[in-house]
């Protein structure tokens, strides 16, 4: 935060400037997370379609529906958006902004192939109330982020480290099927995911201005897109642990 005081008072780059130019790169930061999420959703829902059919009245699994949910692939689809997650990050730097951007895209698409099982699980108005629950929490959160002037610049490494404890719990807990673990899960998810959606917020806010006075163009389009992605990840899964909260199932 002191770097960007820093050069609102006139070190590198007019303030005008930078601000003109960082409410520019939020915009597309959160625009091109909205697009993400709005893929994400269509594909989930489509796979769906494809997935169950309705005879005589009563919901049947397709083949494709068996192939996703009762096989082993089920595992390839559940683990897919963590490998295509750190894939994109170790090789972002050698892509250009564009090519980052559909692979953001096909990203967006795998992860609605992950999620499109939420449909059989849960009932469609409780994922709709759900989700507007999560886009007021997010869309506050990320305010605040932005707007702070407090430094949460700390909070990464203890927020990181909870995250990779959600992970490992989560596995354990799918030999365990325990419902006193899942649910421990889901409230600790919830209050991690809502401190890296502020967290995110101003680190995306930080290295704009860290990047704008370097005059790294090239970079700045990259950074926007890896802000997207953190910040549509924050989303998503505060969404999932919310559902297993409060999610009515069918």
């Amino acid at each position: 935060m002191a770097q960007y005081q820093d050069v609102r008072t006139g070190v590198g780059i007019r303030s005008a400037e930078i601000d003109a130019g960082l409410r520019a790169h939020m915009n597309k930061v959160y625009g091109t997370m909205a697009v993400g999420l709005g893929i994400t959703g269509a594909a989930a829902w489509a796979i769906l379609g494809l997935a169950v059919t309705e005879v005589d009245g009563v919901e049947m699994l397709t083949p494709l529906g068996n192939a996703l949910y009762n096989s082993p692939l089920q595992w390839v689809i559940m683990f897919a958006p963590l490998i295509f997650v750190f894939g994109f990050a170790a090789m972002v730097n050698r892509m250009s902004a564009a090519a980052a951007q559909l692979v953001f895209y096909t990203f967006a698409v795998v992860m609605g192939l992950s999620l499109s099982s939420i449909f059989l699980v849960y009932t469609s108005m409780s994922i709709a109330q759900v989700f507007f629950v999560t886009a007021i929490a997010f869309a506050g959160l990320s305010l605040w982020g932005y707007t702070t002037k407090k430094d949460i610049s700390g909070w990464g490494t203890f927020l990181i480290m909870g995250v990779i404890g959600l992970i490992v719990a989560s596995i354990v807990n799918i030999f365990l099927g325990s419902p006193a673990i899942m649910f421990a899960i889901s409230v600790l998810g919830v209050l991690i995911f809502a401190g890296l959606t502020a967290y995110d917020t101003q680190r995306i806010k930080t290295e704009y201005v860290q990047f704008a006075a370097a005059g790294d163009q090239e970079w700045l389009g990259k950074a926007a897109i890896m802000g997207s992605l953190s910040l549509y990840l924050n989303f998503i899964n505060m969404f999932i642990m919310l559902l297993q909260l409060f999610g009515q199932r069918e």
